[in-house]
């Protein structure tokens, strides 16, 4: 594995929430027609090369951004910072840490102002901004309210090779860690990392990278997730669903997994718990718990684990890929040199009668 990230003398910048994400698509009106017309996201403004989506309790300009282009990927994972001024303290926190930047004072995307991009030391392009239009909140708009409806951004999740060193540097960078996934051994699997008071604003997840894993959105509850899954099958993608419904382990939430039309991961998430305080503790998993990743045991469709989108750097072009040189998660839990439990006995060992072989 490589070596840690060093850290930076100068301050970190004061990141509030993750606030939205860019995506390239290959076919605007198909992912228009998933993104508005089935899963009901808002349309704040559109033309014939992009269209920006919000939530609805969102009221800055967009949480989504779907742009027309030739390689489905993703352009920018964007975090809103506390104050104009730490605009100019992300781009001097990158600089030191030698990494490519990029400035705009009118912003990279309609509705955001003053923001610097960065392709960060793990290879994702991140971005960081304050200055936003506003728009209107649509809490009260009841007349608008779908049985399904998509409430706010949640997090996002990242496909990293090196997930300890995705740790520090995150950590570093003022997130926080609710939960993670290890073996005996102390391989690090996956990690959960928050600004806002929740489980997660991001996650790392160990895999072939830097790709995005899922970007999610949540819900006010587990029918309207329910009801996306009715509406799918009403509209014969269910072939869309990928896993789920189920309630997760890690983060206690409800969840569903769906693929828009260019293959990049969506999840609907709803449910999870609040991690404020200064002395949240961090939850650790075993990598063969059985439970982790689907609190009722059901197997991980291994797509989950392979599949992921690609990501841009600042000119646009595909981040090449390297491969995790430690095992991934599912090949030491799935096949017949893994194995998973649904409980232990005093010993520490799965229960007898509970190895559950090529289960998750």
């Amino acid at each position: 594995m490589s070596h840690r990230i060093p850290t930076p003398s100068v301050p970190a910048p004061d990141i509030v929430r993750c606030a939205y994400m860019e995506i390239v698509v290959t076919d605007l009106a198909r992912s228009r027609e998933f993104y508005v017309d089935v899963l009901g996201l808002h349309v704040t403004e559109e033309n014939d090369d992009a269209i920006y989506l919000r939530s609805l309790e969102e009221f800055i300009h967009h949480n989504l951004v779907l742009r027309k282009g030739p390689v489905a990927a993703v352009a920018a994972f964007a975090y809103r910072v506390k104050s104009p001024t730490e605009v100019d303290v992300a781009e001097a926190y990158y600089r030191e840490l030698g990494c490519r930047t990029e400035r705009r004072a009118e912003g990279f995307t309609k509705g955001v102002g003053d923001s610097v991009r960065v392709e960060d030391p793990l290879g994702f392009p991140y971005e960081f901004f304050y200055d936003v239009e506003h728009v209107e909140r649509l809490t009260q708009r009841y007349d608008l309210y779908s049985a399904g409806e998509l409430v706010r951004l949640d997090h996002f999740n990242q496909v990293t090779p090196d997930v300890p060193r995705g740790r520090a540097y995150l950590e570093d960078l003022g997130f926080r860690v609710s939960e993670d996934i290890q073996d005996s051994d102390g391989v690090t699997y996956a990690v959960w990392m928050h600004r806002k008071q929740t489980v997660h604003d991001t996650a790392l997840t160990g895999g072939n990278g830097p790709r995005m894993h899922h970007v999610a959105f949540a819900t006010h509850e587990k029918h309207n997730i329910i009801q996306i899954c009715d509406k799918m099958g009403a509209l014969r993608i269910s072939d869309r669903i990928e896993r789920g419904p189920g309630r997760h382990g890690v983060s206690n939430a409800f969840y569903l997994y769906i693929l828009d039309p260019d293959g990049h991961r969506i999840e609907i998430y709803c449910q999870d718990y609040y991690t404020g305080d200064p002395d949240n503790p961090t939850i650790t998993w075993d990598v063969h718990d059985n439970q982790r990743r689907d609190w009722w045991g059901n197997a991980v469709v291994p797509s989950w684990y392979t599949e992921a989108s690609l990501v841009l750097d600042l000119d646009g072009n595909p981040q090449p890929v390297t491969e995790r040189d430690e095992r991934s998660e599912q090949a030491v839990t799935v096949g017949a040199d893994g194995f998973s439990y649904t409980r232990r006995d005093d010993g520490g060992a799965p229960a007898e009668g509970f190895k559950l072989g090529t289960q998750l």
